[in-house]
């Protein structure tokens, strides 16, 4: 079954007799319970929606129908619905339907019938224009941001779309449309003028925005161009790096797929066009000329910018022995030389390219290049270590310092690492049951000695309890009692007000797996943490610091003030910065990382991995981390099964050691049940309350929106975790959330804020981005 985000839908009767050929007998009823006008349109393209889709297309396209039936906004979002969304299918792929579905749905609670239907309408013209499923998803979160800023604004930029569309890219878009909105935030005339092209300022700014070629108009032309050069189809994929600002993403090669900016502005004289014919061909050449990644480990910033130099010129002379033009189509845009390094890198790709040297540097390394075995790939690994001992005493920056042509990639697929390949089983356990007797009772009952943290029921008494020589249970072979089951409130958003004592927050003790696992998760990422290493030592505390030479300062300087005194005896001007000042350089900082323990978690992500493994690495290599910078931090993580248990285990806590106990720990980290985010904050904000730090950090951890089994309203646990992560907030705690979503955008910045939430778009990245998002939230 494909669940349709927001609905809940009716249940199902006995087929009719009189359905369409082919019609699931699922939705048997559904055509019954049509308006006449919709029902006579579904029938009508049933033939041609069997022959555009899939059945599991087709069954998404019945339930998003379905969806939009019971919302109950009219005839005229089904009609749109049915008619335009098989050509998106079509267009981007059968997983656009249930996006498109959910975004409706969710923009239903911001504006009307009207405009739902105008967006189903015009989503096939946006499809054309875009070209791809992951900007397709990036205009829906558009749209919902065009509405919860300016709804009025909807209805006439739509009616303006295609022409919009043949001139901007959909960062040129958004802009364009911020632009507006600004301007015109209570000037509902001048609103309406703007987007509807009506204004000087509305085509003023449209112009500014236009881009001189866009990818989708030039699209197929480039791929017979790459069949025709290499005999061979590549799969071209628009980026959109441009909300910001007017530069788009480098081109890049991941997948088989070529990414390619979805505009281009003219460089120095030289068409759009021919620029985006030299990056294709490149990335094209840099496919055929590959035929295993380059290995990276040891390797530093600047090490891997020479390899790459010189990668990118064995792929491009590979290219030009086959196809002699392409060396001028690619020199022409070699015309400019940057600034330092970058201009070293500059002039040692064009004289590669060109085979003409332009200094000595390049003259050495002409002739290396010319001795190269160019079918041999390690070759480039070899040459480009050589060419580094000639660089190394420039500054550099890998940020900054890059070469200037416009034309080359950003070189991630020389890097690929070996992912890891992990089977780590799940289970569920039952909720346990904790019953407070008296002294009578416990003795009277016999212990079931092989039970153990996952028993079914737990006696708990007051009192300590004796043994007949005098020692205790507890002493003896007893262990630390978890805290009993906590109440906590829950913010109801119908009633606009906090239910008290409505969820039921039940510690469990996380179980244990091999230490051994998370030892290997350090030694197969030894990569990323000899990258961090440097980063991570710089922020370590330095304790207390002298500044000396001061005018102006905390105490004197005595051998400032010696020498201050020796010079008036000679007769010389003495130094009248005598002072100093003692600064401590000391750190006042607790974490504590809060995992979604869900069911979800055990989906793949690529690679024979789960997000739960993922989950797992990371948290391993953020505690090596923190306990490398000396940070207080704790690790937890949660679960649900409906509101009355909230699953809560502690695999680190504050005051316990970073040691095998703790990574056994995590090592066992099972993922079952639900999401109730909004309970498990408010215990994590209770106990980072209780640590006594300047500066309090709760990083959550998630790969979807909160949702538990006894919530039908998704908006209800949202705005429940909205509530917590604002209490938090007024408790000092500052709440970020790293989301594996890619839809996160819906919801996650209006329960977090725009500033403490971040998307990560390649979930294989988490064990090496956690850390790093730790670095730069506490820096």
């Amino acid at each position: 079954m494909i669940p349709i985000y927001g609905m809940r839908l009716m249940p199902l009767s006995a087929p009719s007799s009189d359905l369409p050929e082919g019609w699931p007998a699922a939705h048997a009823d559904l055509l019954a319970r049509m308006p006449e006008g919709a029902r006579g349109a579904v029938i009508k393209v049933w033939p041609d929606v069997r022959r555009k889709l899939s059945p599991n297309g087709v069954e998404i396209w019945l339930r998003g129908a379905d969806a939009l039936l019971q919302l109950g906004r009219g005839e005229a979002v089904i009609l749109a619905w049915v008619t335009a969304m098989p050509d998106v299918a079509r267009e981007l792929g059968e997983d656009v339907l249930a996006d498109t579905a959910t975004a409706c749905l969710g923009f239903a609670s911001r504006t009307s019938g009207a405009v739902i239907e105008r967006i189903v309408e015009t989503a096939p013209l946006a499809a054309r224009r875009l070209g791809d499923a992951g900007l397709f998803q990036s205009y829906l979160r558009f749209l919902e941001h065009v509405l919860a800023r300016a709804p009025r604004a909807m209805r006439p930029m739509l009616a303006q779309l295609s022409a919009l569309f043949d001139v901007l890219t959909l960062g040129g878009l958004r802009r364009w449309a911020d632009w507006g909105i600004e301007a015109h935030r209570t000037d509902y005339v001048g609103l309406e003028a703007y987007f509807s092209l009506a204004s000087d300022a509305s085509k003023a700014v449209m112009q500014a925005e236009r881009k001189g070629v866009l990818l989708v108009d030039v699209q197929r032309r480039l791929g017979m161009y790459l069949r025709a050069l290499w005999g061979r189809d590549f799969a071209l994929v628009p980026t959109a790096g441009d909300f910001e600002s007017r530069a788009g993403l480098r081109p890049f090669v991941s997948d088989h797929l070529l990414y390619l900016p979805d505009a281009l502005d003219d460089w120095q004289g030289h068409s759009g066009l021919d620029l985006y014919r030299a990056q294709a061909a490149h990335l094209a050449a840099h496919m055929a000329a590959m035929t295993s990644a380059i290995p990276a480990e040891g390797l530093n910033a600047l090490q891997m910018q020479c390899v790459a130099l010189i990668e990118d010129a064995r792929a491009e002379a590979l290219a030009i022995a086959q196809f002699t033009n392409l060396r001028s189509l690619w020199l022409k845009f070699h015309a400019t030389t940057g600034v330092g390094i970058a201009g070293v890198f500059d002039k040692i790709a064009r004289s590669l390219l060109s085979r003409v040297a332009e200094d000595d540097l390049s003259s050495w390394l002409l002739a290396q290049f010319n001795q190269m075995n160019l079918h041999d790939y390690t070759s480039s690994r070899q040459l480009g270590i050589l060419l580094y001992e000639q660089l190394v005493i420039y500054p550099y920056s890998a940020h900054s310092d890059l070469p200037s042509c416009p034309y080359r990639c950003d070189n991630r697929i020389l890097w690929e690492f070996d992912e890891l390949d992990w089977n780590v089983s799940t289970g569920q356990d039952s909720a346990q049951t904790r019953k407070y007797v008296s002294v009578t009772e416990m003795v009277n009952e016999v212990e079931v000695e092989t039970a153990g943290s996952d028993a079914q029921e737990i006696w708990v008494q007051a009192s300590e309890f004796f043994d007949d020589d005098g020692t205790s249970f507890n002493e003896r072979e007893g262990k630390e009692p978890l805290a009993p089951p906590v109440l906590y409130e829950e913010f109801d958003n119908r009633l606009q007000m906090a239910r008290p004592a409505w969820a039921t927050l039940r510690e469990v003790r996380a179980k244990r797996g091999d230490p051994a696992v998370a030892d290997q998760i350090l030694s197969d990422n030894r990569k990323i943490t000899e990258r961090l290493r440097h980063l991570l030592d710089a922020m370590r505390p330095q304790g207390a610091i002298r500044q000396r030479k001061l005018e102006d300062g905390d105490e004197l300087d005595l051998n400032a003030a010696v020498s201050a005194a020796i010079d008036m005896r000679l007769g010389r001007q003495p130094d009248p910065r005598v002072m100093m000042r003692v600064l401590r350089k000391t750190r006042d900082t607790a974490i504590l990382v809060l995992l979604d323990l869900s069911e979800s978690t055990n989906d793949l992500a690529g690679g024979g991995q789960t997000v739960l493994d993922l989950t797992k690495s990371a948290s391993v290599l953020l505690s090596e981390a923190v306990n490398r910078v000396g940070d207080t931090f704790a690790i937890h993580g949660f679960c649900s099964d409906g509101r009355e248990n909230v699953f809560y285990s502690r695999f680190k806590d504050f005051d316990q050691d970073w040691d095998g106990l703790a990574k056994a720990r995590i090592s066992g980290a099972e993922g079952r049940l639900s999401t109730r985010m909004g309970t498990a904050i408010r215990h994590a904000t209770s106990q980072l309350a209780q640590v006594k730090s300047s500066r309090k950090l709760l990083l959550i951890l998630t790969d979807g929106a909160p949702a538990d089994v006894d919530v039908r309203d998704p908006q209800y646990l949202l705005h429940d975790t909205r509530h917590a992560v604002d209490a938090a907030k007024r408790n000092g705690i500052v709440p970020f959330c790293l989301t594996l979503d890619p839809r996160a955008d819906a919801y996650a910045q209006r329960i977090f804020g725009t500033r403490n939430v971040q998307v990560l778009d390649r979930v294989d990245r988490l064990p090496e981005r956690l850390p790093q998002l730790y670095a730069s939230l506490t820096r």
